[in-house]
């Protein structure tokens, strides 16, 4: 039905061809605690960017693009790593041995490895495992009804009794090991009877004799997302409050992003119960990709709660991810694309100019060092220098951009400290040009502007001059000034060199009223009235020179201002 605020009609696309979540799984009503839930520390991140991630590469990666990012997980202190599906391919038994054979994993990382429910596919993996001093062996079978139905072709019994044989099997190939862990995934668990995923994981935490020292992983995959993300927080929080021997189960949770909830699903599950999470680095993975890490530590980190993994550099962690997946990482991809710290809009730039003007002089005013001070910039919801980013692409500027990030630019990258009231002239000269080219302006182009805006000569010139204080309180200003084309000498006097020029300037027919003037650091500017017309002038410099100069300046644009009408 159609409303006056909103004309929107029926599309003629087929939607009843899909069922909602509701008549496709049960979701048991819960007296929901994870609403109220606050995420206080990280969960063990697990990136399966090795197996889940590689698969779903159009270029699987050989070995030494799986060491180099096997490595930069290690450096980034990730504590858990897939590291491969060593039965599914020789290039992935390969890697694994490769990592054994070379010494290449930390005694504090535990590698994982993905096998199916098969005991011969078990015994390649056990095979590829030998002699790592720990490691988790990772069964995976799909239990959702069009699963077992259309492509399976098994009964909940069939399926009970494949796991079981399976975990069987893998308990007599570890032995004693105390180093070897398990972790069972019922894949589509989003899309399995609720009871039927707690028996099964209930029964293999039985079978493998789980204890708070010796756990099992309990792995509840969103294989494809198929309902907004409180749903699949509603079905962990249930499989959290129901699951036997709970202090000797680590829950863990594996959200894909079909439906562009991923993060948002790994988030409320930690809040669900929730005490692990498998992911890829930026997202990778079958279809719309796994959840990513990335993000999600961030999003952590964001709050003042430790990640526990250093995304110091990283333009670093995404060269060497784009390297290795052969894949770009979005230049609007959350924290780490391209742009996502860049402001190109006039008043978001405005106000993170001014953010970090605040910043600098709160944290002098405390004593606090900036790297230390609180973190309230609009716009930038992290510091970019905490992930190793400079300041140099906060604010660029385009057709889009106005006074405040244009001035913080030439600031920034000249030292030209426009005064507020030059701003806006400045900004329209800037938009004129952007405009008409259609294209970004750097900071070089900026300053080049400005010098032809502001520093240029004009129709009056001065030539040679000197001002020198004759009195106390009384300056002399002598000089060659060309005005209508005519060169002479003149002389002015006033309280100081600025006031002295003017006198001078009357001497050679030119009428000035300095109606405002500031000198910050490497310029000087003044606006005047010439001839009832007012124009903003500019020089550079330091003392009496840059002063004249930004006189002159404001002179000669009121003269071609003038000209112009």
């Amino acid at each position: 039905m159609t409303t006056p605020w909103n004309p929107q009609r029926p599309s003629p696309m087929p939607y009843h061809r899909y069922r909602p979540y509701q008549e496709r799984v049960s979701v048991p009503a819960a007296d929901r605690g994870w609403p109220d839930a606050r995420i206080e520390r990280a969960p063990l991140w697990v990136p399966v960017d090795l197996r889940d991630g590689n698969q779903a590469l159009a270029e699987p990666m050989d070995t030494p693009r799986k060491r180099r990012l096997f490595d930069l997980l290690v450096a980034v202190g990730f504590k858990e790593v897939e590291v491969g599906y060593p039965s599914a391919s020789r290039t992935d038994f390969d890697f694994v041995r490769h990592l054994v054979d070379s010494g290449a994993v930390p005694d504090d990382m535990t590698p994982v490895v993905f096998t199916p429910a098969r005991a011969d596919l078990i015994d390649r993996t056990f095979d590829a495992i030998e002699g790592l001093p720990r490691a988790v062996v990772h069964l995976y079978i799909a239990t959702s009804p069009v699963w077992r139905d259309v492509v399976l072709g098994r009964s909940r019994a069939e399926v009970w009794r494949t796991v079981r044989e399976a975990a069987e099997h893998m308990a007599r190939r570890a032995g004693d090991a105390p180093g070897i862990r398990f972790q069972f995934s019922p894949e589509t668990f989003n899309l399995t009877e609720p009871d039927f995923v707690l028996d099964l994981c209930d029964g293999l935490t039985g079978l493998w004799d789980a204890s708070p020292d010796r756990p099992v992983t309990h792995n509840l995959p969103a294989t494809v997302e198929i309902a907004t993300p409180n749903v699949y927080a509603d079905q962990i929080e249930y499989m959290h409050r129901n699951l036997s021997r709970r202090d000797s189960v680590i829950l863990s949770v594996h959200p894909h992003n079909d439906r562009g909830t991923g993060v948002a699903c790994a988030e409320l599950a930690v809040l669900a119960g929730a005490q692990r999470v498998e992911g890829c680095l930026f997202g990778n993975g079958e279809r719309t990709g796994n959840v990513d890490l990335v993000t999600l530590a961030l999003n952590l980190y964001a709050q003042g709660v430790d990640s526990m993994v250093d995304f110091g550099d990283i333009d670093a962690v995404r060269e060497t991810v784009e390297h290795c997946n052969r894949l770009p990482v979005h230049p609007r991809h959350p924290y780490a694309g391209e742009l996502v710290h860049t402001a190109f809009s006039g008043t978001h730039q405005d106000a993170i100019s001014k953010g970090l003007v605040h910043r600098a002089r709160r944290a002098g005013e405390s004593g606090v060092p900036e790297r230390e001070a609180p973190w309230a910039v609009p716009y930038l919801p992290v510091d970019p220098a905490d992930l190793g980013r400079s300041y140099e692409a906060v604010i660029r500027v385009n057709s889009q951009s106005g006074k405040g990030g244009v001035a913080y630019l030439l600031r920034e990258h000249a030292g030209i400290a426009l005064p507020p009231g030059m701003r806006p002239e400045f900004a329209r000269i800037v938009q004129d040009t952007t405009d008409d080219s259609g294209r970004e302006a750097t900071p070089k182009e900026l300053y080049e502007l400005f010098r032809a805006t502001y520093l240029a000569e004009g129709a009056v010139r001065l030539h040679t001059w000197s001002a020198h204080e004759e009195a106390p309180g009384v300056h002399r200003f002598v000089g060659t000034l060309e005005a209508g084309g005519r060169a002479g000498d003149h002389e002015g006097t006033g309280a100081g060199p600025l006031t002295a020029f003017v006198d001078a300037l009357a001497g050679a027919g030119v009428t000035v009223d300095v109606l405002e003037f500031t000198q910050d650091g490497a310029a000087a500017f003044a606006r005047c009235r010439v001839d009832g017309v007012t124009a903003w002038g500019a020089g550079t410099g330091t003392g009496p020179s840059a002063s004249v100069h930004a006189v002159l300046s404001a002179v000669n644009r009121a003269g071609a201002m003038r000209v112009a009408r």
